[in-house]
């Protein structure tokens, strides 16, 4: 099987170099050929435009940096659309716009051509190792035909859903990565300017609950189930700690904007009357305002939880 790969950038250069390593012979194209040394002298043959490449392929991969060079990339005069053959799949790995995925697949529909949005996590480290998350959204069965090439990416290839859902499940990941990491940055700059070392705080606040946990196996007991009775750990009890963590930065004159909506959520929340129940009930305001509601069935959370090992 021949396999097309465009975009040989950081994260691109790996993947299609182990896509090599596995045994896979590959068309290449970046707009900078010089990119695509490494990967020629290993074997790969160059295609001077993304239709030329797609004119070569059964399977096709691009990483690039956005919406709108995977436009151009996907449905330019020059694109793969123009190239692609019928019953042919394109795995778009880059971080992208689910709406413009739905589009660019709807298009694609038009030739019995395959989209598939495959957005990857992991850095640039996960993609020379392997140790790379891929999450599809699109056909099933065409996910199903290539997961021996997608294992060749990386080790956790999934299929999400429908065409769009891996790209929502990166948009998920990402933004809640940044939002914790505005958290963190405030309450980190708390402790140090209230006289605790960085490494001292550092290495106490990885042993706590939060800690040792890993950052989404935290929604498996409440939020998931929509489970918020009896609590874990009051709501009243998480609106105290936190109400004196902000009054220990006002004292201290440190900007603490995270986690003083956080206290909003939680005096919303206490105010609704729900003290007694978990803390993490304070999750219900944001699903009304959204005008969704989450409940997973336990049956198939539990087999979720032993399927991935965790939790």
């Amino acid at each position: 099987m021949k396999i097309g790969f465009i975009g040989l950038g950081t994260m691109g250069a790996s993947m299609a170099a182990n896509l090599q390593k596995a045994g896979h012979d590959l068309v290449v194209h970046d707009i900078r050929r010089a990119a695509a040394e490494r990967h020629l002298a290993a074997g790969a043959q160059w295609a001077d435009t993304p239709k030329a490449l797609a004119e070569q392929c059964e399977v096709i991969f691009t990483s690039l940096p956005g919406p709108p060079e995977v436009e151009e990339v996907a449905l330019g005069p020059n694109g793969l659309f123009a190239g692609m053959k019928g019953g042919s799949a394109y795995f778009d790995l880059s971080t992208n716009s689910p709406t413009l995925v739905r589009e660019i697949n709807r298009r694609f529909a038009e030739k019995h051509l395959y989209m598939l949005d495959s957005p990857v996590s992991g850095g640039p480290k996960g993609a020379a190792s392997g140790r790379l998350a891929l999450w599809v959204g699109g056909d099933e069965q065409i996910f199903n035909r290539h997961k021996r090439v997608l294992d060749a990416i990386g080790d956790q290839a999934r299929y999400i859903g429908p065409i769009g859902a891996g790209s929502v499940a990166k948009l998920v990941h990402n933004c809640a990565g940044y939002a914790i990491q505005c958290c963190l940055a405030e309450v980190f700059t708390m402790g140090v300017k209230a006289g605790v070392e960085p490494l001292a705080l550092w290495e106490a606040v990885r042993q706590g609950a939060g800690g040792r946990r890993r950052t989404f196996d935290g929604l498996v007991d409440q939020f998931l189930p929509n489970r918020y009775d009896p609590p874990a750990f009051a709501l009243r009890l998480a609106h105290k700690d936190v109400t004196l963590a902000t009054q220990l930065a006002r004292e201290l004159k440190v900007p603490m904007h995270m986690a003083n909506l956080a206290l909003d959520e939680l005096t919303e929340a206490l105010n609704r009357g729900w003290g007694n129940r978990d803390s993490r009930a304070a999750m219900l305001l944001q699903q009304e305002r959204a005008g969704v509601t989450i409940e997973v069935p336990e049956a198939e959370l539990r087999a979720a939880i032993e399927r991935d090992g965790k939790v």
